[in-house]
């Protein structure tokens, strides 16, 4: 297996309260199958850095502290930060900014490049806010993948009165969903989770409300997850991950 470069990206788990008191609900959605990376899969909203994101206009968090959990410089800490804000806007048209605004319309101008988010922001006078993204995990795309990178995933609530778009260029499906019955889909077989989508909602179970879970992700370990790539000599595909529980991804040839 030929190994390739890791790229930075962000993930954003988007998160909101159930009504009447039915847990917290994510955001998820089922990329098209065209896509080169995770086609078909269930996942957040997320992608890999672009050099803009790192000068986008930011107010709030600190920066230093966040380098240091992720183990990388500030700089690249900015980057991910607003790499996980854009991906947010390019993905549910979803602002997380300050002031808070609704610039859906312009969802998919940013997403085909027409128009940079950074630009959309200083025209309408809005700054990424980095408070409202909490580190939750970071995880680094096995060796003999055809795309690797080191993903750090964020969890932010929905803000008041935002809506989410269901549908992009990149996405399927999309919809809020239980945490708990998104497992249950996935271990009926009628969703197919990435193993840090399905380890993310399985961490996320215990928590009752949105504020628990962001109340939380400060005493998180931010260590990578490094997952190890297993193939079959039928062709089957399994990930291992480092506390050897194996999570199969592709079945093998039918004999």
């Amino acid at each position: 297996m030929t190994d390739v470069p890791v790229r930075d990206a962000a993930t954003v788990v988007l998160l909101r309260d159930g009504s009447d008191g039915a847990g917290i609900e994510a955001w998820l959605l089922t990329r098209v199958t065209q896509m080169a990376f995770a086609a078909g899969m269930t996942v957040f909203p997320g992608g890999r850095v672009d050099d803009a994101d790192s000068a986008l206009p930011l107010v709030g968090g600190d920066f230093a502290r966040l380098a240091a959990r992720f183990g990388c410089s500030e700089d690249v800490a900015r980057a991910l930060v607003g790499a996980a804000a854009r991906e947010t806007f390019e993905e549910t048209g979803v602002l997380l900014t300050v002031p808070s605004a609704d610039l859906s319309g312009a969802r998919s101008d940013v997403e085909l490049g027409r128009v940079s988010f950074g630009d959309l922001l200083r025209a309408n006078g809005l700054s990424v806010d980095a408070g409202a993204l909490h580190p939750w995990s970071r995880w680094v795309t096995p060796a003999g993948e055809a795309r690797r990178y080191d993903t750090r995933f964020f969890v932010g609530a929905l803000p008041e009165a935002a809506v989410a778009e269901d549908v992009t260029s990149e996405s399927s499906a999309a919809s809020w969903l239980p945490i708990d019955e998104a497992i249950q889909q996935a271990q009926r077989g009628e969703r197919q989770l990435l193993p840090p989508t399905m380890m993310t909602l399985v961490s996320l179970q215990p928590f009752a409300t949105v504020a628990q879970a962001v109340a939380s992700a400060s005493a998180r370990s931010l260590e990578p997850v490094r997952p190890r790539l297993r193939v079959g000599d039928d062709g089957s595909i399994d990930i291992e991950l480092p506390d050897g529980v194996i999570v199969p991804v592709r079945p093998g040839r039918a004999s």
